[in-house]
């Protein structure tokens, strides 16, 4: 797949994916990611120029994580998805405090809070401006 084709960005993003339903699976998607070469874009920012490895890549998987955990209070994840749980190229996370609602009737869904990707990702329109916590999360990779 052409990783700057948007369209076919889109449709991957549209596919089936499975989700993270326990904090295990999820540390277990990590550890593959953090493996790997991933394009790591929050939404409402610009897209990346470069994917991410190593050190740098692991550093944002710990922080994300962090976040999740901490807005996420539960006992359960459910908010991140892959495309395929063992061997991911393509993966969602929803941000905790601005998930909107899956099933509103014609509406579109709300967007995922950020995408890693294995291949440059597409724009995504968001209709909500990044809240402003989230993008100084954001801004502490940017140094």
């Amino acid at each position: 797949m052409d990783g700057a084709d948007p369209a076919a960005f889109h449709a991957r993003l549209k596919g089936t994916f499975a989700g993270m339903l326990q904090w295990q699976q999820l540390d277990a998607l990590w550890a593959r990611v953090k493996s790997g070469t991933w394009y790591f874009y929050q939404l409402g920012e610009e897209l990346p120029t470069a994917a991410l490895n190593g050190d740098e890549l692991a550093r944002r998987i710990d922080a994300l994580d962090a976040l999740l955990r901490h807005d996420h209070d539960y006992n359960y994840c459910g908010i991140v998805y892959a495309d395929n749980a063992e061997q991911p190229t393509l993966i969602k996370v929803y941000d905790p405090n601005h998930m909107g609602s899956s099933c509103s009737g014609n509406a579109a869904p709300s967007p995922p809070g950020w995408i890693l990707s294995t291949t440059p990702p597409a724009l995504i329109e968001t209709h909500a401006p990044t809240p402003n916590n989230r993008r100084r999360w954001w801004q502490l990779f940017s140094n």
